[in-house]
């Protein structure tokens, strides 16, 4: 009986079952898919700390989904306007672009999505205690619509894709 725990001074039998369940962890991530228990943060809490939620809002998925879609958008517009003769605006991202095309647009999604994931983990908080971090999501949302509707007009300008 080394090893294994005594029962308290009291308890006449150990309840406890011999595995441990916290070494399912799929069987975890499943079940907590298809039933989460945990879908708003504490009554008790302050919002200045982080408390984890199994449940997210299903328009979030929406948002990201179509930010993700614009981001892919956004990366192949920029290679056409590149092979055009315009010039990459981010510089971080300019240096990538030259290069490969494939690990430009590899990591632009994976940076975006990245960000995206960690955002909507925390949508239920404020960024710098006044503006919801669901508001954010909003907010780049609107502007890969705005920077889309930009690249298309250029596209349309250079002669590449025609507008009515």
């Amino acid at each position: 009986m080394r090893g294994l725990p005594r029962p308290a001074p009291g308890v006449l039998r150990e309840r406890r079952a011999h595995f441990d369940r916290r070494r399912r962890v799929w069987w975890s991530v499943l079940y907590g898919s298809f039933r989460p228990r945990r879908r708003t943060p504490p009554r008790r809490s302050d919002s200045f700390h982080y408390h984890s939620v199994d449940w997210h809002s299903s328009h979030l998925l929406a948002v990201s989904i179509i930010i993700l879609l614009l981001c892919m958008g956004d990366a192949l517009f920029t290679l056409v306007l590149l092979a055009g003769g315009a010039d990459e605006a981010n510089p971080v991202m300019d240096l990538v672009v030259h290069g490969n095309a494939t690990l430009f647009a590899g990591i632009k999604m994976a940076v975006t999505g990245a960000c995206v994931v960690l955002m909507v983990g925390l949508a239920r908080y404020r960024f710098m205690r006044r503006l919801r971090v669901e508001y954010v999501l909003y907010a780049i949302l609107l502007t890969y619509t705005c920077l889309i509707s930009y690249e298309i007009w250029l596209l349309g300008e250079l002669g590449i894709f025609p507008i009515f």
